[in-house]
């Protein structure tokens, strides 16, 4: 487990083989690279752990699900190399997902940026609180949803995606969210999320390993060059990661946080 004051992973499966996994970053559960190497790790292992038939993605706490990439991280970033690295990261974390043979089910308790869109439209199937407002902020700071694009489009569609990521400025609330098939349903409050979710991992959790692993193949028919597209996407944003915008605008948002 990484250090808490640096974030976590943490994973556990119960007696009906319902496997959780939780993250955390104290920055509004922002993913440095530490945490989405980890998390794509632990979707992979519990992948590949017999005794886990289903899988609960979520973040800690109550407020947002997932601020997106850690600006602590980006603003150090100083060549290529290492942006292409840290970009690798969603690309890690949105193939394991893809690869899983096991449904992966996201639990989405409140808002949700860049990186954090991607995670929820790479899920199998994502259930969110009425909270759970979307934005892909990327372009507002001079890259782009590069990485994450070819999954919130895959969920949502090419218009929907191209609305999200031109207007970077926006957010969608998760009625919009829903309307677009970013989410499966939208619950009031979170006990009514976690109902909703615990009742349909319960029920997977019965059905037949074999038809759900073949199932979810079928479902993402289509995509095995992921693994070098979104490669090839991650070298575009730690490219643009660079520039003179990027490093204005990561510069400017981290003076607002003093």
């Amino acid at each position: 487990m990484i250090e808490q004051k640096d974030g976590y992973v943490i994973s556990q499966i119960d007696e009906q083989g319902i496997a959780t996994i939780e993250f955390q970053h104290p920055m509004s559960n922002s993913l440095p690279g530490a945490i989405l190497r980890k998390l794509a790790d632990t979707i992979t292992q519990m992948g590949e752990n017999e005794q886990a038939k289903v899988i609960i993605l979520k973040s800690a706490g109550e407020k947002a699900f997932c601020a997106g990439a850690s600006f602590d991280e980006l603003i150090t970033i100083d060549n290529e190399a290492d942006g292409l690295k840290f970009f690798s990261g969603y690309a890690l974390v949105i193939n394991a997902i893809r690869k899983c043979p096991k449904f992966v089910i996201a639990r989405v308790q409140g808002k949700a940026v860049g990186g954090g869109v991607g995670i929820a439209a790479a899920a199998d199937y994502t259930l969110a609180v009425d909270s759970a407002a979307i934005k892909l902020s990327e372009l507002a700071v001079g890259i782009g949803p590069f990485v994450v694009g070819p999954a919130v489009e895959r969920k949502m569609g090419t218009a929907a995606f191209s609305q999200l990521a031109i207007d970077a400025s926006s957010w969608r609330d998760a009625q919009w969210a829903a309307q677009k098939g970013l989410y499966a349903s939208v619950h009031q409050t979170v006990e009514e999320l976690d109902q909703e979710v615990m009742k349909l991992a319960t029920t997977l959790a019965k059905s037949s390993p074999d038809a759900m692993r073949d199932l979810k193949a079928v479902i993402w028919e289509g995509t095995d060059h992921w693994d070098t597209l979104l490669t090839d996407r991650a070298a575009i944003s730690g490219r643009l990661i660079l520039g003179e915008f990027a490093v204005n605008a990561i510069s400017a948002f981290k003076s607002k946080q003093k």
